[in-house]
């Protein structure tokens, strides 16, 4: 036996030390090991037992190294002829054996372990002993559960996932996320997400870096963001509302958390929240509906009780309204009655035209509302601000229009003019369901306008 041996420096590696320091950096090496690991030589005797293995069942590398086997200390003896023959059987199997033992802990319990054994080679290529490397079998079942949910997370899970790294490029991406960006899975990684998204791409990395900086947001957050669409969308993207989770991923190996990157988990919510939105939406109107109603109650002059009509209906609606009345049908023209400011939002109030009708050019939507007797969509689109004010200019209608809606004015069975909605840049092109609710106005305020008709007649 070496000095080093006697001296207890080596009782964890073996009779042998290799060279000057050699002892010691393998003693460091075997120490710093997340494993159990012990070494048997031809005979059966412990040759090498490292920390880990002294905290799974509490024996010391003094007190295990040189005892034969694990019988009478570290197993039952009942079962101790089984372990032994099973280990030491490695020394003629190829390649590695699995096993599962129950071993005895220094204070008597019991605790199941999975053995992993494989011959030690000789120079001269014949087996010299056997070394072990073995786990609490809960510890290694909760590893294999991490990576099994790992890779389920990143094949089969119906919602996107996304590792992005340090520095907000995204590292892997499942097949669901993939999808939902537009691109192929491998076609993602590395790039940068102002690549693969329009807007909202700045709030997303803004959310990104704030949990490497800060750690993982208390709830799940609702980002919308503008996704690379198929065909039949304008412009090339579609707008998307993603709940997202995010997770701070941390090396487990450093002794300081270090940031590896982020972990991103979302579900496309966009019909959920834009039935939501539009529910919402009905509600408001009705409510402006009804108030409007029951205030243009308490008007006394009709023309007061239709553009009272028109102030509530303007709420969360449009910038500017116009009405113009029917003054002839062949050629149509229309004569404006009362209208907005055109610059500063304020009340629609009564103008004075003397009945002379309005200048619109050929084309314009307010005639052809009143031609057909049903609502006429406009807009400016895309087109850059100077465009868009001479846009505005040449159908009469106040230069920070951008978006134009003509609702029929009709009462008993007569059109009497038209009101004109109007959306300035900050707001969205008109839809269906904005047309549904402008003339749901237009026939409260043709009720009244006709009435005030009446009066005069």
């Amino acid at each position: 036996m070496s000095a080093a041996r006697q001296s207890g420096t080596t009782d964890e590696l073996g009779p042998e030390e290799p060279e000057p320091g050699g002892a010691e950096l393998l003693a460091a090496l075997l120490d710093g090991m997340d494993a159990a690991l012990c070494a048997f030589d031809a005979d059966g005797v412990v040759t090498h037992w490292n920390r880990e293995a002294e905290r799974v069942l509490g024996w010391s590398a003094a007190e295990a190294v040189g005892r034969r086997g694990f019988s009478g200390w570290a197993v039952r003896p009942a079962d101790a002829g089984e372990v032994e023959g099973r280990l030491l059987s490695a020394m003629d199997a190829p390649g590695r054996q699995v096993h599962e033992f129950a071993l005895v802990t220094k204070d008597g319990g019991r605790v199941l372990v999975r053995m992993q054994s494989a011959a030690v080679r000789g120079g001269d290529g014949k087996p010299a002993g056997v070394y072990c490397a073995f786990s609490e079998v809960h510890a290694q079942i909760d590893l294999e559960r991490s990576i099994a949910l790992s890779e389920a997370l990143f094949e089969n899970a119906t919602w996107g996932v996304v590792l992005v790294d340090a520095d907000l490029r995204p590292a892997v991406v499942n097949e669901h996320a993939a999808r939902a960006l537009g691109v192929g899975r491998t076609a993602v990684l590395g790039r940068p997400l102002a690549d693969l998204l329009g807007q909202g791409v700045e709030e997303l990395e803004s959310a990104l870096a704030h949990v490497l900086a800060e750690g993982a947001p208390p709830a799940p957050a609702e980002l919308w963001v503008s996704v690379r669409a198929g065909d039949g969308q304008e412009d090339g993207f579609e707008r998307r509302c993603w709940r997202s989770g995010f997770l701070r991923l941390a090396s487990p190996l450093a002794e300081e958390p270090v940031p590896l990157g982020v972990g991103w988990l979302f579900q496309d919510v966009t019909e959920a929240k834009l039935t939501e939105q539009e529910a919402s939406q009905l509600r408001f109107r009705s409510q402006q509906l009804h108030r409007a109603a029951r205030a243009a109650a308490e008007c006394e002059d009709p023309m007061e009780a239709a553009t009272v009509q028109l102030d509530f209906a303007l709420a969360g609606f449009a910038d500017h309204a116009l009405v113009d009345l029917l003054a002839g049908e062949e050629p149509v023209r229309l004569v404006r009655v009362a209208a907005t400011p055109a610059g500063p939002p304020g009340p629609c109030l009564p103008v004075t035209m003397a009945g002379i009708p309005v200048r619109y050019p050929e084309g314009h939507p307010a005639p052809q509302c009143a031609e057909r007797a049903g609502s006429v969509r406009a807009s400016a689109g895309a087109a850059s601000a100077e465009r868009a004010r001479a846009w505005a200019s040449a159908r009469q209608w106040p230069e920070d229009s951008v978006h134009a809606l003509c609702a029929v004015l009709r009462s008993r069975g007569r059109t009497l003019g038209v009101v004109t909605f109007l959306r300035g840049a900050g707001r969205g092109q008109f839809e269906r369901a904005d047309a549904v609710y402008a003339e749901s106005v237009a026939a409260r305020v043709a009720a009244s306008v006709d009435l005030g008709q009446g009066r005069g007649g």
